[in-house]
């Protein structure tokens, strides 16, 4: 039975070896640099010397969870965590459900010129680099000259160095944030949108459902299950804060707002070439997201919807 199985898996790949063809520069992409450099993981049991190279993966001394406890036990971890924590929480918040409304406002735009026109100015920030992005906002929001600024001048107020003030960098982070992904986070919900039947609203309005019931009674749960999918993500990606953004728009006046786990691993990691500690901090967090990815999808199952297995 087995060698007829084979048999007949490899006569459907032969049949098919152009499909398997192009998925294959994908599967090495995947193979090459997510799971081959998972080996690398064992440093974070390990002390490995900066100067070791790839040797000391296999000849530094085995010290445990030495580096798991230093980090849990440093002065550092609650500030972190909590920064971290905190900022992921704002970005689902208001991130999350930014998207979805945005969908749900172009779906009901009947004029097709104004809508191809909202969509791509509600696109063209993804596509811009993160860099750029940071340069921007750093100008907007620049103490001396900024756009912000000058109009808070006009209306009697002193300036604010937003970027510097640890009342304001997190507000500055998350909005810049929803601006630059909720357009091109809506081209799944407008998909979702564009699958539901339409002889349903032609019902409601039969029955005399105005905009607002159908949206609600039709609309919303007929994307329901492409929300619940993408919340799990969302939660299972909590503990990204937004490493690129951060690191480009942060200083050492708002670390005690914005340094999170990513920020604090590329210092000890990159800059005082602790790679150990700092691997044992990333594969922290990686645990604390899988457990969170886990239990959302678990969850998820437990209302009858849709998990991602």
């Amino acid at each position: 039975m087995k060698a007829q199985a084979t048999n007949g898996m490899l006569k459907f790949m032969r049949k098919n070896k152009l499909y398997y063809a192009l998925i294959l520069p994908g599967l090495l992409y995947f193979l090459i640099f997510q799971y081959v450099p998972l080996y690398g993981i064992i440093i974070a049991f390990k002390d490995v010397a900066p100067f070791d190279g790839l040797r000391g993966i296999f000849t530094s001394e085995w010290v445990g969870l030495k580096h798991f406890r230093a980090f849990t036990g440093s002065y550092y971890f609650w500030e972190i965590l909590g920064n971290t924590l905190l900022i992921s929480f704002y970005r689902l918040l208001f991130g999350f459900p930014a998207p979805i409304l945005l969908a749900l406002l172009m779906n009901e735009v009947r004029i097709a010129a104004f809508k191809k026109i909202v969509q791509t100015i509600s696109y063209l920030p993804h596509f811009i680099s993160m860099v750029v992005m940071a340069g921007l906002i750093t100008t907007v929001f620049a103490l001396d000259g900024g756009i912000i600024n000058v109009l808070l001048q006009k209306l009697g107020i002193n300036p604010v160095y937003f970027l510097g003030d640890n009342n304001y960098f997190r507000s500055v982070l998350v909005t810049s944030g929803i601006w630059k992904d909720v357009g091109w986070g809506t081209i799944v919900y407008l998909a979702a949108i564009a699958g539901i039947n339409s002889e349903l609203y032609e019902a409601a309005v039969v029955d005399g459902a105005g905009k607002i019931k159908q949206i609600w009674h039709i609309t919303i749960p007929g994307i329901m299950f492409i929300v619940v999918i993408m919340f799990i993500f969302a939660v299972g990606g909590l503990l990204n804060a937004g490493f690129e953004q951060i690191f480009l728009l942060y200083s050492p006046p708002v670390y005690k707002v914005a340094d999170i786990i990513d920020t604090y691993v590329y210092r000890k990691g990159m800059v005082e070439m602790q790679y150990s500690f700092a691997t044992a901090v990333a594969l922290f967090k990686s645990f604390i997201a899988m457990i969170l990815l886990l239990g959302t999808n678990y969850l998820a199952k437990k209302l009858d919807q849709e998990g991602i297995w």
